[in-house]
């Protein structure tokens, strides 16, 4: 079977061009690794481009990663060389389950692709869309890693492979200290909300948690601030004193969650300086000055106002500028580069996130949303790992919510605590017994369940049916097996806690139009 753990078969690296080519590259083997270097005096290296020979034996289906956030479309597929998979991947075969990949928080973007005749890895080390400027320096680029697990007996072991090779990936990941639920009020409020509506948000979950050691969170998301979107990070006349709604929400035993979009601020008091060239709002985060205003906005989040989870979001799109499901090979396109030059792409983007984490003190949760998956390994204890669900559209809630929760299930407690999005409850919308399918596997998997709800959205039932999950949701000890997942992108057969449950994702309608 395939292995990485061992020097490359071809090595290239590609320059500005024009340039003269001084790039080298330094191999050091481990017993399960291998470390890749890159130095370069004058030139600036733009990627690498490693290849390993090898065959899989028999018929192999092969399940990759996503750059940021899953988009409804992870799954197995066959070999192939035009099929862009980031980080990792698992491949299968007759013979059993590898792994391959590189270690978490490498210094470059990374993705694979998986033949016939062997694999490839394509190293973005650019800072933007420009060569890095090394002037000498060695740079780790990445840690690249393989490992093999047999079969036995015609066993299917993909899954469980998937995990321990997500855990050797990731040997130190930041965890939550106990498990975090509760609430989000996107889902129904779509940013419309206020002081008066969010404090009855907050009683719904208090409600649901009642005598519950372990409190939930109810996170204010977008639309607490006056702008749309977007800083500065003050509460708009809808709210007014957030440090106010913040002591509301611990005296009903409520813990306090807020919503950012750290590097998108249209405020006047935003030097120019700060903004990438041609976007006027988008915030570069390789300026120490924006770095240091970062800290400032969560110190004041956290320890002024008293907040305990901070949700940063689009923190992938405003670095990169686009949507991971939308990129191929390469995650950074266009013609752009950062203010610092002497950093790759990946150390800037590890250091902002890094800032964050290291401003908030150990005081506060960080759960990061549309964050680009490996680099934030170790700085967020939570990570949105899907697209949005739905409050509105049971489709959209299936394709991103179900496919998320299966296939990045390994990262689970690996990485960080996975994400999978709220189940979103508004009357006459989607209905119930969806729903009760959707919160019922969330419950059960052990990863963090949120909701989006009204007070007044549940009958007494459903209140009852609900407060019957949170119960699970504030422990999270259950064990979820995706049984389907090697051939149903939606997997409805789960093994939970030993015994199959099955989930039926559809209507009598079926799919919609």
């Amino acid at each position: 079977m395939i292995s990485v753990n061992r020097e490359p078969d071809f090595a290239e690296v590609e320059v500005e061009k024009g340039e003269p080519n001084d790039a080298s590259l330094r191999f050091e083997r481990e017993t399960d690794r291998l470390r890749v270097y890159l130095t370069a005096k004058v030139s600036r290296p733009k990627r690498i481009r490693l290849r390993w020979h090898g065959k899989a034996e028999g018929e192999s289906s092969v399940l990759g990663d996503a750059w940021e956030r899953g988009y409804g479309t992870l799954g197995f597929g066959g070999l192939s060389a035009d099929r862009p998979l980031p980080w990792y991947f698992i491949l299968t075969c007759r013979e059993g389950t590898v792994g391959v990949g590189v270690e978490v928080r490498p210094n470059a973007l990374i993705s694979w692709t998986a033949d016939s005749e062997g694999v490839s890895a394509f190293c973005d080390v650019r800072s933007g869309t420009e060569g890095v400027v090394l002037d000498g320096r060695e740079l780790l680029v990445a840690s690249f890693m393989s490992r093999e697990y047999p079969a036995s007996a015609g066993e299917d072991n993909s899954f469980a492979a998937a995990c321990d090779f997500c855990g050797r990936m990731s040997p130190a990941p930041l965890l939550p200290s106990e498990p975090v639920y509760g609430g989000n009020n996107w889902y129904y409020a779509y940013g419309k909300s206020s002081y008066r509506e969010i404090l009855s948000d907050a009683s719904l979950q208090a409600k649901l948690a009642e005598g519950l050691k372990n409190r939930p969170f109810m996170v204010i998301d977008d639309g607490w601030q006056p702008n749309s979107c977007a800083g500065p990070w003050v509460a708009g006349e809808s709210y007014g004193d957030m440090k106010k709604v913040a002591e509301a929400f611990s005296d009903m035993g409520v813990r306090p969650g807020i919503w950012i979009r750290p590097l998108c601020d249209d405020s006047d008091s935003i030097p120019d300086a700060w903004r990438f060239e041609n976007l006027n709002h988008r915030l570069d985060p390789s300026n120490g000055e924006v770095i240091a205003h970062l800290q400032e906005v969560v110190r004041k989040i956290v320890f002024d106002w008293g907040y305990q989870l901070i949700k940063h979001d689009f923190s992938a799109f405003d670095v990169f500028g686009g949507w991971g499901g939308a990129r191929g090979k390469y995650f950074t396109d266009g013609n752009w580069h950062f203010s610092d030059r002497t950093r790759t792409s990946a150390e800037i983007y590890k250091d902002f996130c890094r800032a964050i984490l290291e401003a908030a003190g150990g005081k506060a949760y960080i759960l990061g949303c549309n964050c680009v998956s490996h680099l934030t390994v170790g700085y967020c204890h939570i990570n949105r790992t899907g697209d949005d669900t739905s409050g509105t559209d049971w489709e959209r809630t299936r394709r991103m919510g179900v496919n998320t929760l299966a296939f990045r299930m390994p990262q689970n407690r690996r990485f960080y605590m996975c994400d999978a999005d709220c189940a979103g409850f508004i009357k006459g919308r989607i209905p119930f017994s969806l729903n009760r399918q959707w919160l019922t596997l969330l419950a059960k998997s052990g990863t963090p369940l949120f909701i989006s709800a009204p007070d007044g959205a549940f009958s007494e039932e459903e209140f009852a049916f609900v407060r019957s999950l949170y119960r699970q949701a504030a422990e999270q000890k259950n064990r979820a097996v995706p049984l389907d997942w090697r051939y149903n992108s939606s997997p409805s057969r789960w093994e939970i806690d030993g015994k199959e449950e099955t989930f039926c994702w559809f209507d009598e309608k079926g799919p919609a139009f």
